[in-house]
């Protein structure tokens, strides 16, 4: 049985139309997959009932289910879903204040084999669809209560008069507690009837697999997200990260889409970032910040270069001057990650005093830094940890981790 948001627009509405039914069904369903939080069919209580029944027996509300949900004490939630294949994913909300950022995952595993990250341990098994994609965004939403305004005209029409006493609700709003009777696109943008606390602000594309390498799927995936009567996140909210793939940054660039994007470049240098990146040895770091500097021309925004410290590996002051080198002239921040220690890779997590170290050197430079805050530490919330442990409990691949060897302290360059 296929998952709805796995059909085209097109495919839907040659569907409807074998059932004798109007175009603008598509557009109900729509409003209440995105905007009214329906979880079932029988939920969309504006639909006729036979065409409820119909849609039951024809397809899956939602393709995927919850094997596993964590939360952690610092408001941290991780999804491990399990896919109409048996598949498992991964996906995280993190919240801080009225900031609610959804981390999605694009791909099932991950063929990148950075040697640090839990999410290739097992290598790639497919791309997820967009629908597995935008799946991930409602369930994560879903998570955060939809807060109703108690303000006297919440529960007022568009108009902003009351209907007489009696009057039958309008289209969509059968059942549905008064105080959230706003349209629902405008629950969907941000209306008045609607507290932040009920939406996601932020995209981060950052769980498992490599982005650009599924991107068709992916920006499928956003256009719906980002659209009015989708979840309405701003493109300016979005965050794609990768690995480094220069042809499929330089293509991202020429959409002029408002997406930011974040480079994992993790090494100053190519002799380095080959050992701790496998596939840089088919680009090089230099065609990387050539692409990334294109997307800066063709799009004006931004581009984030992150790098995950290793404890003795890339850590060292050497390697702090060397990356300010090679980014101090480019219109870029850093994000620097401490590494999540991983059970069963011999990577451990910088000292404080080295990371410490490593900004300030950077700042000095000019350079604009960050270091991530650590979230969810208590419920394995860095990327692929939730599946792989899953995998070993099962019995599959992931209780095997490739450890790479011969990988140490990387040599201190001569002085110039």
């Amino acid at each position: 049985m296929r998952a709805l948001l796995d059909l085209t627009p097109e495919e839907f509405h040659a569907w409807l139309h074998s059932q004798g039914q109007p175009p603008l069904r598509a557009r109900q369903v729509r409003r209440w997959l995105f905007a009214g939080r329906a979880e079932s069919f029988e939920q969309m209580t504006d639909l006729p009932l036979a065409l409820r029944q119909a849609l039951a027996a024809e397809f899956q509300l939602f393709g995927t289910r919850v094997a596993r949900h964590l939360r952690s004490s610092d408001g941290t939630n991780k999804l491990l879903l399990r896919l109409q294949d048996d598949q498992l994913i991964e996906c995280v909300l993190l919240q801080e204040d009225d900031r609610h950022t959804a981390c999605i995952s694009t791909q099932v595993g991950c063929g990148m084999a950075c040697v640090f990250c839990a999410s290739g341990l097992a290598g790639l098994e497919r791309n997820l669809t967009p629908g597995e994609i935008l799946e991930q965004l409602l369930r994560l939403r879903n998570l955060n209560p939809l807060t109703p305004d108690p303000s006297p005209t919440a529960a007022l029409p568009a108009n902003g008069r009351r209907k007489p006493a009696g009057t039958a609700p309008a289209s969509g709003q059968h059942n549905v507690p008064a105080g959230l009777r706003r349209p629902f696109a405008e629950r969907a943008t941000g209306g008045e009837g609607r507290k932040e606390g009920g939406r996601l602000t932020h995209i981060v594309v950052m769980g498992m697999g490599e982005p650009l390498a599924n991107l068709d799927n992916l920006l499928a995936a956003l256009d719906i997200a980002t659209s009015r009567d989708g979840l309405g996140i701003g493109a300016r909210h979005v965050t794609i990260s990768t690995v480094g793939l220069p042809s499929k940054m330089r293509r991202l660039a020429e959409l002029k889409k408002q997406y930011h994007l974040a480079v994992s470049l993790h090494a100053p240098n190519d002799a380095l970032r080959n050992q701790i990146v496998p596939t840089n040895d088919k680009t090089g770091i230099a065609a990387i910040l050539d692409a990334a500097d294109y997307f800066y021309d063709q799009t004006h925004r931004q581009v984030t270069y992150e790098y995950v410290l290793l404890r003795g590996v890339n850590d060292q002051p050497h390697h702090a001057e060397e990356l300010a080198r090679l980014l101090q002239k480019r219109q870029t921040h850093i994000n620097l990650i401490p590494f999540n220690d991983v059970a069963g890779l011999p990577y451990r997590r910088p000292e404080q005093e080295s990371l410490t170290d490593f900004v300030a050197r950077l700042r000095r430079r000019g350079l604009v830094v960050h270091v991530r805050k650590r979230k969810g530490a208590d419920i394995d919330a860095a990327c692929g940890q939730l599946r792989r442990s899953a995998l070993v409990e099962q019995g599959g691949t992931g209780a095997a981790p490739l450890v790479p060897l011969g990988l140490g302290p990387s040599p201190e360059p001569a002085a110039e």
